[in-house]
């Protein structure tokens, strides 16, 4: 089907001086509008692939990407887990947590997750070091009643480093004037911003064996937070480690815990590559329009060649080869613009915000006030195909309008 003799027309009629210009005008459009949805799919999609990173990254912060918790509340000899965990190759670090939703007080009152942490082993499953605005996880000492609370949370309850936050235990003891609730007085020692409101407006940070005591859990702990070397594995190595330890455990990973979070920017993304993929099929439906008007005037040709012997697969070939030749540069072109703007679209985004003095993203406003990117090899690899795919169907019907013309008719009027 695809001999030289096809290929050979098909490109001569793309090389060719038209006496219609408005045909080679339309060629150049479709080539440009497979370009532009090719450049604009690999660049949205990359910068939506640089927020899920962002973002990602910034709640695995505060969590951890497994977590293992005792089968019934309680958790006796953890410390022994805790190094058998580690032993695993693939953990990076094991730390222990207690945690317990409660009410905070100080000039104003906010529920809000108190998490007893250990700060000589924190470190090795979140980043909350390096993002401290103000004091330094290390001032959690036991016995010292230091909290650390997160700066949307210190907003809500007016206080900062130095102030006094009373804490309640969701106990409750009676004495001679009554039922009164088990409370705790404690130093703010530092403020964090984790850059998801979520930890940021609701969740205050102790000592664990300050936790141990306010919360009366004794020697237990709420469970064991790990940090895996692939977090896209966290599952499987989450079981793998589970089915190791003695006796019975919850396991949980990251992917469960914000399940419905990422299954939204998964959405987000699907929709948003069918509505971009929408411009690659208006362009492909001008090749269409292209090749309808071509196979119009070059009616006498066609009938020539069929008369010289061209069979009407040859004669598809023709047209085929000269709509797939304007898809696949406009491919091309997209593929190459699509990842210079990607790679470069926080420096593109930036110049354009200092030429028309706006702030697309303000700081005051956003968590992530640049414009992170992402480029992936699949991402370009699909929209290629699809864009090449959209091209070589569009010429199938004006390809078969051209075999099926008739010598005789063609010829009528010559």
């Amino acid at each position: 089907m695809f001999q030289p003799l096809p290929l050979f027309v098909g490109l001569r009629y793309l090389r060719a001086k038209r006496q219609n210009h408005f045909i080679s005008f339309i060629s150049l459009i479709s080539m440009a509008g497979i370009a532009l949805g090719v450049m604009t799919l690999i660049t949205v999609l990359s910068v939506m692939n640089g927020f899920e990173r962002e973002l990602r990254e910034r709640i695995l912060g505060m969590i951890s990407h497994a977590t293992i918790q005792g089968h019934d509340g309680q958790f006796p000899g953890w410390q022994d887990i805790v190094d058998q965990a580690r032993e695993h190759p693939n953990v990076l670090g094991a730390a222990p947590y207690v945690e317990q939703e409660t009410m905070l007080r100080a000039r104003r009152t906010s529920g809000a997750l108190v998490r007893g942490i250990d700060p000589d082993s924190e470190g090795q499953v979140s980043d909350i070091h390096e993002m401290m605005v103000s004091g330094s996880v290390d001032e959690l000492q036991a016995g010292q009643w230091r909290v650390l609370v997160g700066i949307g949370l210190a907003t809500r309850l007016g206080i900062g480093p130095g102030d006094d936050l009373t804490i309640f235990a969701p106990e409750i003891r009676a004495t001679p004037a009554g039922v009164v609730p088990q409370v705790r007085r404690f130093t703010v020692a530092g403020l964090f911003e984790a850059g998801v409101h979520e930890y940021d407006t609701a969740l205050a940070v102790i000592h664990y064996q300050d936790a141990q005591r306010l919360f009366r859990t004794g020697e237990d702990i709420s469970g064991i937070r790990l940090k895996l070397d692939d977090m896209m594995r966290s599952r499987t190595i989450a079981r793998e480690i589970s089915a190791d330890l003695p006796g019975f455990y919850r396991i949980s990973d990251w992917t469960q815990q914000h399940a419905n979070f990422f299954r939204a920017v998964q959405t987000e993304k699907t929709v948003m590559f069918i509505i971009l993929s929408l411009i690659i099929a208006v362009a492909a439906f001008n090749i269409i329009s292209t090749l309808v008007m071509v196979v119009t005037d070059k009616q006498a040709d066609i009938a020539i060649l069929k008369t010289m012997g061209m069979g009407p697969r040859r004669i598809m070939a023709i047209f085929m080869i000269q709509g797939s030749f304007i898809g696949v540069i406009g491919t091309l072109l997209g593929v190459v613009l699509g990842i210079i703007l990607a790679l470069n679209v926080e420096a593109v985004v930036g110049a354009v915000e200092q030429m028309l003095s706006i702030e697309f993203l303000s700081a005051e406003v956003y968590y992530i006030s640049d414009l992170p990117s992402e480029l992936r090899t699949g991402d370009v690899v699909r929209f290629s195909l699809l864009a090449l795919v959209l091209s070589l169907l569009s010429t199938i019907y004006p390809a078969w309008r051209a075999a099926r013309t008739e010598p005789v008719e063609a010829l009528r009027y010559e």
